[in-house]
C-alpha cells in the first residue's frame, strides 16, 4: 500500500513538473507563434536569481516567488525589445535568434559563476508514509503548479487582457483596426511568459540545484509537451502533460530515469503521428 501511494505521488509529481516547465513556453508559443529556444535559459536564470538572492540574505520564499520572476521578466523585456520584436512573423529567423540568445546566456553565466552546481536547501521537510517519505516541498510544487495553470486559464478567458491577447493572436490585422496595439500585446505576453519560466526555475532550484547548462534538461521535455498539446493554449499542453507524465514516471520507477525520458519522447512522436495537430484536436476539430 505504501509503495502504491509513493507511485501515485511520483505520477502526479511528473505531470506537475511537465506542466510547470512548459507553461511559460506555452504562453509565448501559443500566443505569439514564437519558438523560444532560450526557454531553458530563462528557467536557468530563475534558478540562479533565487540562489544568489538567498545567499545575499533575502528570504527563500521571497527569492523564489518575487525576485526570480521579476528578474527574468526584465531579461525577457530586454530580449523582446532588442531581438524578438524585430523578427515577428519570421519563424526560422526567430528560432536562430533565440538559439543565439540561449548560447549567449549560457556563456555569460558560465563566465560569471563557473561551471559548478549551486543550490539552496528545500524547505518544509519530509512527510512519512509507512517505510517511505515524500518531500513536503514537492507537494507544494504540485499545488502551486495547479494554481498557476488555473490562474492562467482564468486570465486568458475571463479578463480584458486575455480577450485582447487572443484577438491579437487570432487576427492581428483586425485587432489593429480596432485600436489594439499588437506590438504592446506581444511584448507583455513575452514578458509574462519569461516571468513564468523564471518562476519555474526558481521553484525547481531547491530540488535540482542550478548550473549554466541546466536548461537543456528541461527544454526538450517542455517543447514536446507543448507541441503534443496542439492549438489549445492551456488545456492542450496540460492534456499532453497528463498523458506523457505518467508514462515517464512509471518507466522511471520500474526501469531507469533515462528509459523514462526516452519513452516520453517516443510517446510524443506517436501522438503527433496519430494526431498531427496535437491532443487538443480531439475537442477543437484541429483548429
Amino acid at each position: 500500500m505504501d509503495s502504491f501511494v509513493i507511485l501515485c505521488f511520483a505520477v502526479v509529481n511528473s505531470v506537475a513538473l511537465l506542466a510547470l516547465i512548459s507553461l511559460g513556453l506555452a504562453v509565448i508559443f501559443g500566443m505569439m507563434r514564437v519558438i523560444n529556444f532560450a526557454h531553458g535559459e530563462f528557467i536557468m536564470l530563475g534558478g540562479y536569481a533565487t540562489v544568489i538572492a538567498n545567499h545575499c540574505g533575502v528570504n527563500l520564499w521571497l527569492s523564489m516567488l518575487v525576485v526570480a520572476p521579476m528578474f527574468v521578466a526584465l531579461i525577457g523585456a530586454v530580449a523582446e525589445r532588442l531581438i524578438v520584436r524585430r523578427l515577428y512573423g519570421h519563424l526560422v529567423t526567430t528560432m536562430l535568434a533565440t538559439w543565439g540568445l540561449s548560447l549567449f546566456l549560457i556563456g555569460a553565466v558560465t563566465a560569471i559563476f563557473g561551471n559548478t552546481t549551486m543550490g539552496v536547501s528545500a524547505p518544509l521537510g519530509n512527510i512519512p508514509i509507512g517505510a517511505y517519505s515524500i518531500g513536503a516541498y514537492q507537494l507544494f510544487l504540485i499545488g502551486i503548479t495547479a494554481l498557476l495553470v488555473v490562474s492562467s486559464l482564468l486570465a486568458l478567458h475571463w479578463t480584458k487582457y486575455g480577450l485582447i491577447a487572443r484577438a491579437a493572436m487570432q487576427n492581428s490585422e483586425m485587432a489593429a483596426t480596432l485600436g489594439i496595439n499588437c506590438d504592446r500585446v506581444y511584448a507583455v505576453t513575452f514578458i509574462v511568459g519569461a516571468a513564468i519560466s523564471g518562476l519555474a526555475g526558481a521553484l525547481l532550484a531547491p530540488i535540482s540545484g542550478v548550473l549554466p547548462h541546466m536548461g537543456a534538461a528541461y527544454v526538450a521535455r517542455a517543447f514536446v509537451t507543448v507541441i503534443s498539446g496542439g492549438g489549445a493554449l492551456i488545456t492542450g499542453f496540460l492534456s499532453a502533460a497528463t498523458i506523457l507524465g505518467p508514462v515517464e514516471a512509471l518507466l522511471s520507477y520500474f526501469a531507469t530515469p533515462v528509459v523514462g525520458q526516452a519513452s516520453l519522447l517516443l510517446l510524443a512522436v506517436i501522438i503527433l503521428r496519430l494526431l498531427p495537430t496535437g491532443v487538443s484536436s480531439l475537442w477543437t476539430g484541429g483548429r
